[in-house]
């Protein structure tokens, strides 16, 4: 048998898909996933929603298909489309960007993320900086692009960072500081005063600023603050987002990513030979959404905070601690109050147990972080009400 690639292994070894023997293994996510539908329990354990979005995207969408926008649209993405984007950083971020320069489409923000890192990074002695926990993908896309991770943990339960053990990760050797706010998995919006601090060190290091902002509609407590709206960033920072958080489109892929041009440009090289374009006739109808009015943006954020606080409320009568998030998707619950000592093996007997299924914060850091975050565990918020209703219940219920 072939020897698995090494970029391959060098990925699944980073993302921690990869035994020590090197043998391949399933995300927790896909794995809790098909437990819950081999068990029929409720899945809170993977962020996508059960409800449709926007009635005026899904029919632009259908019009798209049957007015002919079928084949490959330009690569950059279509020009209505990143018009789109660019008025709506201008609407709600305050910034502004050129439409034909600054802006690209990409196959959802993973995809963004992927052609930014891979364009980015120079050479094995670049070190990317994120937040521990992190997105699952981060670690994976690093290890991809043969650099090193440095993390800086948010520790439980206010999930804020330490300002001086971010100073010590931030050096001469980081090339990129990766920052998703809101953050999954923990629902931190992160205070301005960390944000600027990151300007000011990447700015100390000539680093870049990757900005993941898929729930950027969703802050929920506070204030978000758009890092490329701070002085000093917007040359230094590519933001990237993308309409399934949003507009409950998660199966559509469409992302985008803005920025100075030199940066998009090389992000541009690179995704081309990714998926090279997608998603024609969903570009148009995402294009509909961002034009929608603040009503809908708003009410959606006030939707998903009803649905945090019943999910809370449910934990909480469960007996578990919860941390409440001020954004996402998610909720972060420490399940030691009910005997948990172990989040994985928490998880793993969720489903029997309560007929809910849950993914475990351990699967979201470094080994030798672990510990750190032993008894902790994610839940999803983006249901419906009375799916949340039930979870609640069979999680009070539990023996």
């Amino acid at each position: 048998m072939r020897e698995i690639p090494g970029a391959w292994r060098r990925t699944a070894r980073g993302a921690g898909l990869m035994s020590a023997d090197g043998v391949a293994s399933p995300t927790i996510f896909a794995e809790m996933s098909v437990l819950a539908a081999e068990s029929g329990a409720i899945n809170l354990g993977q962020g996508f929603p059960d409800e449709d979005g926007p009635a005026a995207v899904r029919e632009a969408a259908r019009q798209a298909i049957s007015d002919g926008v079928n084949q490959y649209p330009p690569g950059r993405g279509l020009p209505d489309f990143l018009a789109a984007v660019s008025e709506h950083r201008s609407r709600f971020d305050g910034v502004t960007f050129d439409p034909a320069t600054e802006v690209i489409a990409t196959a959802g923000a993973t995809e963004g993320l992927a052609a930014t890192l891979l364009a980015l990074i120079d050479s094995p002695d670049d070190e990317v900086v994120v937040f521990e926990p992190y997105y699952d993908a981060y670690a994976a896309l690093v290890a991809l692009a043969g650099a090193r991770l440095v993390t800086v943990p948010l520790r439980w339960p206010h999930f804020q960072p330490d300002l001086d053990e971010l100073t010590a990760a931030v050096t001469d050797r980081t090339r990129i500081i990766l920052i998703n706010d809101p953050h999954n998995p923990t629902g931190t919006v992160f205070d301005r005063a960390v944000l600027e601090h990151v300007v000011a060190l990447a700015e100390r290091h000539d680093a870049i600023i990757v900005t993941d902002e898929v729930y950027e509609h969703l802050v929920l407590d506070g204030r978000r603050t758009p890092v490329h709206s701070l002085p000093g960033a917007r040359e230094r920072t590519v933001a990237i987002s993308s309409a399934g958080k949003t507009f409950a489109a998660t199966g559509w892929k469409i992302g985008w990513a803005t920025g100075p041009a030199d940066l998009i440009d090389a992000a541009m090289t690179v995704k081309q030979y990714l998926t090279y374009v997608n998603g024609a006739p969903f570009q148009p109808a995402i294009a509909v959404g961002l034009r929608l009015p603040d009503a809908f943006f708003t009410g959606i954020a006030d939707t998903l905070r009803r649905k945090r606080d019943l999910l809370g409320a449910g934990l909480i009568a469960a007996g578990l601690a919860v941390s409440p998030p001020a954004g996402s998707y998610f909720t972060v619950a420490d399940a030691a109050p009910v005997g948990a000592i172990d989040a994985d093996a928490f998880c793993r007997s969720l489903p029997d147990r309560a007929g809910v299924v849950a993914v475990p914060i351990t699967a979201f850091v470094t080994p030798e972080r672990r510990a750190d975050y032993a008894t902790l565990v994610r839940f999803a918020a983006c249901k419906r009400e009375d799916v949340i209703r039930d979870a609640g219940a069979r999680l009070a219920a539990m023996g």
